[in-house]
């Protein structure tokens, strides 16, 4: 009976310790398979889940127009090189029926400039206002908007700048730029509206000039291209987008306009370079990193609604914020910043430069004033779609027959 029990209790003894792990591989098992089963969103997915969720609701009526832009090929604009064979180049494109866009402008600016003349001469009281009634600030205010208008469209009368895009609905492409005979590329590709913050830059003679976030290089060109730069410092974080800068410079600048001109490549972080340079600079871009919609909803590598990157995508606004700061902390006080975003999102243009004009009062004793850019929208509406919702700033908005964008811009004047 004794062996009996014994071997009865071995018996079971046995059966517990090849059941144990039995049930343990099954139960691994079992949550190997579902967690390999998850489905797997693409990125692009997630990003217009996102884009239709918030989109929607800032634009509206508008939103669909947008999206279906945003999803189709986007338009390029040919930046020509001013140190290459520049009249065969535009001689080439012009039988390709490209434009120059800046010059396609002048029309508007002599009409805008004549509305000046006679809004200077007389200025129109407020409705329901007599002359005697309406407090002076209005006449100040009216005087100092029709000063910096006069001035932006001065500075885009002589600009030197020449970028031609397709007339609107042409969605002709444009070929691969060559090089010259000197190795030098005739031309480079780039969204056009890419090159407004550079036009609001306004680069005169002799300017110091630092391009805070400039990888991949298309604004950092067009600035050394206005020929007014004495300085210009190009900063990016990543030292793999600053060599890609590097071979962009390369192959449109000569070796010796550079060295003349001094361009100075850094990769440091951005947010402190108040603390590195401080009032150092006429003028500073800030062309921060962000969503890039276009991207987003396109591309599936370095895509930033990818689920590691969720947190980098939340806290971009941050970011921006402190690099918009940083950037008011590096001009000179009388020097001007330009803030520029290719995003749509309200949260990453227009509430980016308001904070970042609040903490530059209140931390820094910076006052900033933002200035005014909807000349842009009166000169440029036959090339660009204009946002006309703006609290502050411009945005342009794809649309089908001019799908450029989305590029938003904003001009900061700091006072002191």
């Amino acid at each position: 009976m004794k062996m009996a029990a014994s071997m009865c209790m071995g018996v079971g003894l046995l059966l517990s310790k090849m059941r144990a792990p039995f049930l343990s591989f099954r139960r691994y098992k079992f949550k190997k398979k579902w967690a390999a089963t998850l489905p797997k969103i693409p990125c692009s997915r997630l990003a217009l889940q996102y884009f239709d969720m918030n989109y929607s609701v800032q634009f509206g009526e508008l939103w669909p127009s947008i999206r279906i832009s945003l999803l189709s090929e986007q338009k390029y604009g040919a930046l020509v090189n001013n140190f290459s064979q520049k009249e065969t180049i535009m001689q080439n494109l012009s039988v390709l029926n490209a434009k120059d866009f800046v010059p396609e402008s002048q029309s508007a600016l002599a009409e805008s400039q004549q509305h000046i003349a006679m809004d200077t001469a007389e200025v129109k009281e407020p409705d329901g206002f007599s002359r005697d009634l309406v407090p002076q600030e209005h006449y100040m205010q009216h005087d100092v908007a029709q000063k910096q208008t006069a001035h932006l469209l001065s500075s885009l009368y002589n600009s030197k700048l020449t970028c031609c895009t397709f007339s609107r609905g042409d969605i002709s492409r444009f070929p691969s730029a060559r090089p010259d005979c000197f190795g030098h590329l005739e031309y480079y590709l780039m969204d056009a509206a890419s090159l407004l913050p550079v036009l609001a830059l306004d680069v005169q003679f002799d300017h110091h000039v630092l391009d805070l976030c400039s990888a991949p290089g298309g604004k950092t060109l067009a600035v050394l291209l206005t020929e007014n730069c004495r300085h210009l410092t190009a900063n990016d974080l990543s030292i793999s987008r600053c060599k890609r800068l590097s071979r962009v410079l390369q192959s449109y600048i000569p070796r010796d306009l550079r060295t003349e001109t001094q361009v100075c490549i850094t990769s440091w972080d951005g947010r402190k370079w108040g603390e590195l340079e401080g009032t150092t600079f006429d003028r500073v871009l800030v062309d921060v990193p962000c969503t890039t919609d276009r991207h987003s909803l396109l591309e599936e590598e370095n895509n930033i609604f990818h689920r590691l990157r969720t947190k980098e995508r939340q806290m971009l606004p941050l970011l921006q914020t402190e690099l918009l700061v940083a950037g008011l902390l590096a001009v000179k006080p009388g020097g001007v910043v330009v803030y520029s975003t290719c995003s749509l999102s309200q949260l990453q243009n227009e509430y980016v430069v308001e904070q970042a004009v609040e903490l530059a009062a209140s931390e820094h004793g910076i006052h900033v004033e933002i200035l005014d850019l909807s000349c842009f929208r009166e000169l440029f509406k036959g090339t660009f779609n204009f946002s006309q919702d703006c609290r502050v700033g411009e945005l342009v908005l794809p649309h089908l027959t001019a799908n450029f964008g989305p590029m938003f811009f904003c001009k900061l004047h700091r006072r002191m």
